[in-house]
């Protein structure tokens, strides 16, 4: 008799966006960011507005998904959505602001881009950023909500592009493998060539480099 793993996989559903839908009666939007950790690049966030009539199968937590999947869930993402968002927040504003505040940005950003405006948010985490509407957070959402799982696609996906563009600007960092996160191969750049104007600079490992100069 075959026996179901100890563990199953739980996939994200829309039980969270119901509820909330029902409570303030009007759209419900999903948000997340990818790049708060990397030690180069700007933070970008996603909100998206899922359709629940029409919903793209196989979306996941970004970081559950293979490369070559997110770039499939995409354009399907964009294309069912009721509404979909990107923003960033520079290097210079992530300086200027801290990550959190940046990541905020970036957020807000999203959410200003979506051609329908929600009534709330499911924000990934358990930090309440203050957005253009209501905000509920929700530990470990990309892996809960689909709304959010979809937001952390889009946003995995344009900030990769970004990196992959600053990887032509700036060659020689392996910004297009590493997308910025700390890696030998970015470790060993910066020993040789130094930060380039990507880099975060008041972040500990840069920070320590360029005062070893």
């Amino acid at each position: 008799m075959a026996r179901a793993p100890a563990n199953p996989k739980a996939f994200p559903t829309l039980a969270l966006e119901t509820v909330l839908i029902q409570r303030v009666n009007g759209h419900v939007c999903g948000v997340d960011e990818a790049g708060r950790g990397p030690w180069a690049g700007p933070v970008s966030a996603a909100a998206v507005i899922l359709n629940p009539d029409d919903l793209p199968p196989g979306i996941d937590d970004s970081k559950a998904l293979t490369e070559k999947r997110r770039a499939a869930l995409e354009p399907e993402i964009k294309a069912r959505a009721v509404a979909w968002g990107v923003g960033f927040a520079s290097v210079e504003e992530i300086e200027e602001l801290n990550i959190l505040h940046a990541t905020g940005l970036a957020m807000c950003r999203a959410i200003e881009a979506l051609s329908v405006q929600p009534v709330a948010a499911l924000v990934d985490g358990n930090y309440r950023f203050k957005l253009p509407c209501d905000v509920q957070t929700v530990v470990g959402g990309d892996g809960l909500s689909l709304s959010i799982a979809a937001a952390s696609i889009l946003a995995k996906t344009a900030r990769d592009r970004l990196m992959i563009d600053l990887d032509a600007q700036y060659p020689g960092y392996g910004f297009a493998s590493h997308k910025g996160y700390n890696a030998p191969i970015h470790q060993n750049a910066l020993k040789t060539l130094g930060p380039c104007p990507a880099h975060r600079r008041s972040w500990s490992p840069i920070k320590a480099l360029l005062q070893d100069a």
